[in-house]
């Protein structure tokens, strides 16, 4: 494992860019599973001018982790519509190398990256609930692969207010998400984090026990797991930690 702590979100964006293009600047096929949400949202926008109408990333292809449809709309689900919005389209990444994960082929999920000698890297944030993906506590086990969830109750009015602009009528009964050995099989994972609500969450998944009530605690078992922090979510760790992994 290694931790890096930047000054601030700016910064932590920057070194996560770094991180996507030292992936993506391989002179072969490369596979990267992104986030969406408001932690990327600087380090797209960082990237996009890099890499918008380069022949050289032609070799990059996408997935996406997880997937939450809009109940009664025919139209793109949330996760992938966050990463045009913020990504693909202003990148102008090729249609034909984004490889959306969905509720009709999650199930040949892992089969298909398996195809294709699995995930260079999956880049993934952190919830304040030790969340990641759509392995939130309860909702998947250490075990599971690629899987279909269902939504809570008290988890129906954050998804309409993240996504769906607080209409609850929107939010389905089901979604798919990576699993956690889903997520374990890719050979890299990049985990960032900003923030001092994330603070607590960051010290218990690194300085913790493993519990499965704490989804993200497996992430440090990964033998190629790198953290990459602003300053305000690392505030808590020990001096240990951070020397020791640094």
């Amino acid at each position: 494992m290694k931790i890096i702590v930047e000054k601030n979100y700016e910064e932590m964006s920057q070194m996560a860019a770094t991180y996507m293009l030292h992936y993506m600047t391989k002179n072969r096929p490369v596979n990267l599973a992104i986030t969406a949400g408001r932690t990327p949202k600087r380090m797209y926008e960082l990237l996009v001018p890099l890499v918008k109408n380069r022949p050289c990333f032609k070799n990059v292809h996408y997935y996406n982790f997880d997937e939450i449809p809009f109940k009664g709309l025919d139209c793109e689900p949330v996760t992938i519509s966050h990463l045009r919005e913020s990504y693909f389209t202003p990148a102008r990444i090729p249609e034909e190398n984004i490889h959306p994960l969905t509720m009709e082929n999650y199930a040949e999920h892992d089969a298909n990256l398996r195809a294709v000698n699995g995930l260079d890297m999956i880049m993934i944030g952190l919830g304040a609930d030790g969340h990641y993906c759509g392995n939130s506590p309860g909702a998947t086990k250490f075990g599971d692969s690629t899987v279909k969830g269902k939504i809570l109750p008290e988890e129906i009015q954050s998804i309409a207010d993240t996504d769906m602009n607080g209409d609850t009528s929107l939010v389905p009964d089901e979604f798919v998400t990576m699993g956690p050995k889903s997520v374990m099989n890719a050979k890299n994972i990049v985990l960032i984090v900003n923030g001092s609500e994330k603070a607590e969450m960051v010290k218990r998944i690194l300085e913790g026990e493993v519990d499965e009530m704490v989804p993200a605690s497996i992430l440090p078992l990964h033998p190629s797991l790198t953290v990459i922090l602003d300053a305000e979510a690392a505030a808590l760790l020990s001096p240990k930690t951070l020397s020791v992994y640094r």
